[in-house]
């Protein structure tokens, strides 16, 4: 198969932003509407604009002339054509042959039906989590195991629960064993963003917080790992344990959602395995 260039990518680029330009009008952008346009959607003066770039490079961009843009450049022209992220994705991907930093992407919300599936999932505890592992999206048996809704936002990330939680620790009767796996599996997630300041802010945070983090930290990574918490003393005081299953909720995003799963096929309600 022939390689895929950069060269070839530049006309499918140029299709790529004038289908988006020419689908935005003004007053989508919140342009003043002036006069009759004898074209559809912005002119290229008007994205450049909205992007905060020259309009001379936009348009070379736009042309697919052999120019090199900065990550910053894409991230603007981006919001200005209010991609969404797949397509900021693949702006990236058709301009750099990469997608764009995740710190480029928005967190906080995810899908209607996503939360109605978890929703259903009565029996099972499940609960959304960004490549930083922050909680963003649980249901009523997750929030049972694991108190989401009386935390607050900075509160719900399952690293600083897990390390800097006395009270979920003492519900944790295989922590020691498990601590160490779950941090095993968030390293695989860091290698995607390494540099990602959220995800290094975290990690100096923690190890300010958690001396077991910052000595597991310093280790290499070896052995097994875990995708959730396996052993957890409910609200009752019953000892429940627990198997996981990791589904995308969106690849762009890194968004996943953890769906537990009791051992020996047992609700989370039907007391110790």
């Amino acid at each position: 198969m022939a390689e895929r260039t950069l060269t070839r990518t530049r006309g499918e680029l140029t299709d790529f932003l004038l289908h988006h330009r020419h689908k935005l009008t003004p007053a989508d952008v919140g342009l003043p509407v002036t006069g009759r346009r004898r074209t559809p959607g912005l002119r290229r003066e008007e994205v450049a604009t909205l992007a905060g770039v020259g309009l001379t490079w936009y348009t070379w961009f736009e042309q697919g002339r052999d120019i090199n843009v900065s990550e910053d450049f894409l991230l603007n022209v981006a919001r200005a054509l209010k991609l969404d992220d797949a397509e900021c994705c693949h702006l990236f991907l058709l301009a750099h042959r990469r997608p764009p930093p995740s710190e480029g992407y928005q967190w906080q919300s995810i899908p209607p039906r996503v939360q109605l599936l978890m929703d259903d999932l009565v029996a099972r505890p499940a609960y959304v989590i960004t490549m930083r592992w922050d909680v963003i999206a649980w249901n009523a048996t997750a929030d049972a195991l694991f108190g989401f809704a009386a935390r607050d936002r900075e509160g719900r990330n399952l690293l600083r629960m897990l390390f800097a939680d006395p009270e979920l620790r003492r519900r944790l009767p295989a922590w020691r064993t498990e601590a160490p796996k779950i941090l095993t599996r968030f390293r695989c997630d860091l290698a995607m963003a390494p540099d990602d300041p959220a995800l290094t802010g975290l990690i100096n945070e923690l190890k300010g917080l958690s001396p077991d983090f910052r000595r597991w930290w310093n280790k290499p990574a070896v052995g097994s790992y875990m995708q959730g918490v396996g052993s957890v003393v409910d609200t009752d005081g019953k000892r429940q344990e627990f198997e996981h299953q990791v589904l995308t909720v969106d690849e762009h995003r890194h968004l996943w959602m953890v769906v537990y799963f009791a051992k020996h096929g047992r609700s989370p309600n039907s007391g110790s395995a």
